[in-house]
């Protein structure tokens, strides 16, 4: 009995140490750190249930069956999901501008901001499975591969494909973290004060702003696309400018809004090149309503 325990403790302590990196697998799978954590529970169920005798690669198995536990999930989810009534955006990470604390840090990893897990939404499963596990975890197309019923060209080729769409979008945010706020901070005032040729000159050519209001809030679900229109759109909201909070949202520059009645929205900013090629904007009042910004303390 005695032995029967220890051997039980061995393989949780084992499962631990590679948890964080399921739970990044997941997550960028999955775009919800909910779901992330019942697939990771699963995989641990499975592992639990098989034990590890006959794995010589704990760490690569974990992966792989988080894999497949994720892809079946995404197959479900979009089986069963009504058409949306404008952009989908992914469940967003808010951290405090001081920093992203280690947990959230392990999460993101170098894979920061919400435009890439929009892109990665519009992927199918097995597109967003190839790129997810070979491009941001080296996981080879041979172990792939099984996974989606393909030989291992086909698998490159998936991955390929989901590639050349998230190379194509503006999701890959400058570096400078404080010139980003700077740009951020540079559109709400110029929002504010009613600024519309200022706020115009910090948004790129090609900007794109996702809003997602779900069934609970129709009038903020918008696709707004150009620079004037998006700097239209947000001088509609100028009303809002005193209960705008600095925020990081999936480890970039972003914004929390949260006027005396609750948190109105989340929005991250992707600013590239000194401006701000895309805005994706969670308002939807249901799934706001999952998320804990507590962490970043009592307003100003």
């Amino acid at each position: 009995m005695a032995d029967h325990e220890s051997t039980d403790k061995e393989l949780a302590r084992r499962f631990e140490e590679h948890r964080p990196r399921l739970r990044a697998v997941a997550f960028r799978m999955l775009g919800s750190l909910s779901e992330a954590d019942d697939a990771v529970q699963d995989a641990w169920l499975r592992l639990a249930d098989t034990g590890d005798d006959d794995i010589e690669n704990l760490g690569g198995w974990l992966t792989t069956v988080t894999g497949r536990i994720c892809l079946n999930m995404l197959r479900s989810r979009k089986a069963r999901r009504e058409e949306p009534l404008g952009p989908y955006v992914p469940e967003p990470i808010v951290s405090s501008v001081a920093g992203a604390d280690p947990e959230h840090e392990a999460l993101l990893g170098d894979s920061v901001g919400l435009a890439l897990h929009v892109v990665l939404e519009a992927l199918t499963p097995s597109e967003r499975l190839a790129y997810v596990l070979h491009d941001m975890f080296g996981v080879a197309f041979e172990e792939i591969a099984p996974l989606v019923e393909r030989k291992p060209a086909a698998t490159r080729k998936l991955a390929s494909r989901a590639r050349a769409r998230i190379e194509a979008a503006p999701v890959t945010p400058d570096v400078d973290l404080g010139r980003q706020r700077e740009v951020v901070d540079a559109f709400f005032a110029a929002a504010r004060d009613g600024r519309f040729k200022d706020l115009v000159a910090v948004l790129d050519p090609e900007i794109v702003l996702r809003s997602d209001g779900g069934l609970l809030r129709p009038a903020a679900n918008a696709l707004v696309e150009g620079p004037e229109a998006v700097a239209s759109r947000a001088m509609t909201y100028a009303s809002l400018a005193p209960w705008v909070r600095p925020a990081l949202v999936n480890g970039v520059a972003g914004v929390v809004v949260t006027p005396p009645d609750g948190l109105f929205s989340v929005m991250a900013f992707t600013v590239r090149g000194g401006r701000v090629v895309a805005i994706d904007a969670l308002a939807d009042p249901e799934r706001l309503a999952d998320l804990d910004i507590a962490r970043l303390g009592p307003r100003a």
